[in-house]
C-alpha cells in the first residue's frame, strides 16, 4: 500500500473550528486567534488511541 502513505485520513477545516467558536464562545476567531490554536488543538487530538481503537474493532475483533 506504498502508494497511499501520504494519504491525508482525516483533516480539520478553519470552518470547522468556526463552528466549535460559535458553540463555545457565540462568535468567530481571528485569523491570528485561530493561528494560536493550531497546535494546541493538534496535541490534544489522541490520534494514536483513535487508531489503535478503530484497528481493534475492525481489524482485531474483525467487526463491520
Amino acid at each position: 500500500m506504498k502508494s497511499n502513505d501520504n494519504k491525508v485520513v482525516y483533516q480539520l477545516l478553519v470552518e470547522d473550528i468556526q463552528s466549535v467558536a460559535m458553540e463555545e464562545i457565540d462568535r468567530e476567531l481571528s485569523t491570528d486567534e485561530i493561528e494560536s490554536i493550531i497546535d494546541l488543538i493538534a496535541e490534544n487530538i489522541p490520534w494514536y488511541d483513535a487508531i489503535a481503537s478503530a484497528i481493534e474493532e475492525k481489524i482485531v475483533n474483525n467487526t463491520d
